[in-house]
């Protein structure tokens, strides 16, 4: 029999409440979602329902909400859902309320832009007394919210912690599969993105599907170098974190990052300036910079952040990628 787990959610965004609302659905343990915002806290309260990330999804009745950073005192599961960049100031100002031994999740899925640095490696900077893992996979908001079924990876360096995570946040309609490759998980997360965007940027450029699929299997290859150069397991890019993730992410107009890619490959300044924030956009330069630091080939990602920072035309970038030199697949 699963050890109850008191459980807490930061972050009441889209992926934030979908995760607290599907971890609650069951009542297998208690959870609680916690936002910064007293006014929109206790509106979920009273009517369980996030009209502005989550419209029409009801919230589970046992979920439970609060905008006091106090109230993680007791839990033993603390998952960071708020976007990457923003992960080092919510550990700094949560970390002393939580307990002592409390287990930190980080659930976003990008690169430190000011550091370069993975997201696990940020938040045990932060919190060093704490054990820190990852989640992430193919998984939309509002999929998961509405119960449909999604699987995703879970990540520790502990494989005992990472079969205790899966376990406890696991639903019948929530699949979590433990793994020990903290690096693989979080770089496949985070170049996804990027490789969603240029997707969208062939999408949007009228490129072809076969060019899409191309692009895909070539950005596989990419994802595995350079988690191979870091340290973490080449064949993770095969699971749920890699190549799952990028097949949803870089065919479904769901995702941010494709429609920011669509824009980019229409040439429409309006839409990508002023379009939601993206993951991909950030990591792009970021990973580029890795693939220099590491010594690894990276002439998708550099493509694509060229393109984002008005550096390179579309064409010319497809031109570059097609006659670089024949290697063996």
């Amino acid at each position: 029999m699963s050890t109850r787990e008191r459980i807490v959610v930061i972050g009441a965004g889209a992926f934030g409440t979908a995760l607290a609302a599907v971890i609650s659905l069951e009542g297998r343990h208690p959870v609680t979602l916690i936002g910064r915002d007293p006014s929109l806290m206790s509106d979920l309260r009273d009517d369980r329902v996030h009209d502005a990330a989550l419209p029409g999804v009801p919230l589970p009745d046992a979920l439970e909400f609060s905008a006091e950073p106090d109230a993680i005192g007791e839990a033993s599961l603390v998952l960071f859902a708020m976007p990457s960049q923003a992960q080092a100031d919510a550990a700094r100002h949560y970390g002393p309320y939580l307990a002592e031994g409390a287990v930190v999740v980080t659930c976003a899925k990008g690169i430190d832009k000011s550091s370069g640095r993975l997201l696990t490696e940020v938040l045990e900077a932060e919190l060093p007394h704490h054990p820190v893992a990852v989640l992430s996979g193919p998984g939309f908001a509002a999929d998961i919210a509405r119960g449909l079924p999604t699987a995703m990876a879970i990540a520790a360096d502990d494989r005992v912690l990472a079969d205790r995570l899966a376990t406890a946040l696991s639903s019948r309609t929530f699949r979590l599969y433990a793994s020990t490759d903290r690096i693989g998980v979080q770089l496949g997360g985070a170049l996804k993105n990027v490789l969603a965007i240029a997707c969208g940027i062939i999408e949007g450029a009228g490129l072809g599907d076969s060019a899409r699929a191309a692009l895909i299997s070539r950005g596989l290859a990419e994802m595995s170098r350079l988690i191979e150069a870091m340290g973490g397991k080449a064949d993770t890019v095969r699971g749920l974190s890699g190549l799952g993730d990028l097949v949803l992410t870089g065919t479904s107009h769901q995702s941010r990052n494709l429609r920011f890619g669509i824009a980019l490959g229409r040439g429409d300044p309006a839409e990508t300036v002023g379009g939601p924030l993206v993951e991909g956009a950030f990591a792009a330069s970021v990973a580029a910079r890795l693939g220099e630091k590491f010594s690894v080939e990276l002439p998708v990602t550099h493509a694509v952040a060229d393109i984002i920072d008005g550096k390179l035309d579309i064409m010319t970038a497809m031109e570059q990628l097609m006659t670089r030199p024949i290697t063996t697949e």
